[in-house]
């Protein structure tokens, strides 16, 4: 015969059952953390992304503070990052034939220096615009090194089987310094000026230095040298992303968002100052908002186990981020424009993550660094044409019309993906299992890519 169970014996069980369930909720999102060499990178690169973010929005404020030119602002942002779209084959070469511990840690180095560069010439009221060219195609190629060789280095750090939920906190590291990094560049950029939040930027670096030196990674088995030149194994890369179409899709969706969409950064100046009448405090306001929707959309992920139905996702957010942008760009309100600001970066950080996810469980281990130096282009590369179209399109059409063809170009580009996912479905499920398979990993993730 069962015992009876008091109602206050059954309200503690369910409450515990309750707080275990939250407890269990919030392991999953951080499975990847229990991984010590992700824990230090994980803990470095906060730092030094809040510093990152914080130059980002100085220097976009110091060169239409020199300039007033909208044009010259799409055209810092062309030289910063279409090194990117040149060189990041070369950097997916180096990342599968190199420690990628040893890449990270140099780009970490070059972006050091580079940044205290820019701190001194701004303190000593040196800089002129054409320094800030210089320095941003500089690190824009230390950029084509750097992000095929993190990419690639995550697996190396947590494994397969925690590699979504890596890249989700990676993300939700990102944009969680997105957040502070540009409320804290507002009131600096207003106080005391760029400089001083260039040199944070430098400063901060160290902290990302010393936990990778910190780390014991085990380096994974590369294939055998082949008598190949550079240049074929860097168009295995390509050929590989060309026949397989999953992949494929995916990276052109990407390239698109990332042409005709993400220009609306490199316009943010315009909004805060001319449409909006915040200065450079509501630009860090502006800019922040958007990362704290980029940080709800990488942490939504994070709570994710598995692949399945994230081709469907990367469909719905690229239409809501083309919808949001458009909307935001006929506000004249400052907060309804910040408002509007979190669903684009919701659903934009929702996007890469799992276009991101997709790819890095699909892809063999030998060509991964590759791989990603095709995303790199595609996701980093893509962004300084459209942003000096942006630029070019915005002196003469306006920012605010700018940005509404590119919102409404991405909900076409979102109509279009929807419609190749019945067609790429199946070999993506096939993909999936087969490096599941290669990999030796467990087949939890295998079995839920066929079951969708």
């Amino acid at each position: 015969m069962p015992e009876s169970v008091s109602p206050t014996e059954k309200s503690a069980a369910n409450g515990g059952e309750g707080a275990s369930s939250s407890i269990s909720r919030w392991q999953v999102a951080g499975r990847a953390l229990r991984h010590r060499n992700f824990q230090l990178f994980f803990s470095g690169q906060l730092i030094s992304l809040i510093g990152t973010w914080m130059q980002s929005v100085a220097q976009s404020w110091l060169v239409y503070r020199l300039t007033g030119s909208a044009l010259l602002l799409g055209s810092v942002g062309f030289a910063s990052q279409i090194p990117v779209f040149l060189f990041a084959p070369l950097g997916g070469i180096t990342a599968d034939r190199v420690n990628r511990r040893y890449i990270v840690i140099a780009t970490q180095v070059a972006s050091m220096v580079l940044a205290f560069v820019l701190a001194g010439l701004t303190l000593f009221h040196k800089i002129q615009v054409w320094h800030v060219f210089v320095l941003a195609s500089l690190l824009g190629i230390v950029n084509a090194f750097d992000i095929p060789g993190r990419q690639s280095f995550l697996v190396d750090m947590v494994g397969k089987e925690d590699l979504m939920n890596a890249i989700a906190l990676n993300s939700s590291m990102f944009n969680g310094a997105r957040v502070i990094g540009p409320a804290v560049a507002g009131i600096l950029v207003a106080k005391i000026g760029e400089g001083w939040c260039f040199f944070a930027n430098a400063v901060s670096y160290i902290a990302v230095i010393i936990g990778l030196m910190l780390m014991r990674v085990q380096s994974p088995a590369r294939a055998p040298a082949s008598m190949a030149s550079p240049f074929e194994h860097m168009m295995e890369g390509f050929r590989f992303v060309n026949r397989t179409a999953p992949i494929r899709a995916l990276l052109l969706l990407l390239g698109m968002v990332s042409l005709v969409g993400m220009p609306y950064v490199v316009l943010m100046p315009i909004f805060a100052d001319q449409i909006l009448h915040g200065g450079a405090r509501g630009l860090g306001i502006l800019m922040g908002s958007t990362g704290v929707g980029a940080l709800l959309g990488a942490l939504t992920l994070a709570f994710r186990e598995g692949v399945r139905g994230l081709g469907r996702w990367v469909a719905w957010c690229c239409a809501g981020f083309g919808t949001s942008l458009a909307i935001f760009s006929l506000s004249h309100s400052f907060w309804i424009s910040v408002v509007l600001l979190l669903p684009v970066g919701y659903t934009m950080m929702l996007q890469m993550a799992c276009s991101n996810t997709l790819i890095q469980v699909m892809v063999p281990d030998a060509l991964r660094g590759r791989v990603m130096a095709v995303y790199s282009m595609m996701f980093m590369g893509m962004a300084p044409i459209g942003a000096l179209l942006g630029g070019a399109l915005a002196d003469r059409l306006g920012a605010q019309t700018t940005v509404a063809i590119g919102g409404l170009a991405s909900v076409v580009g979102a109509c279009w993906f929807g419609l190749q996912l019945p067609k790429i479905r199946v070999e993506a499920r096939r993909l999936i299992v087969a490096q599941e398979v290669a990999g030796g990993e467990p087949s939890e993730m295998s079995a839920q890519a066929v079951e969708d």
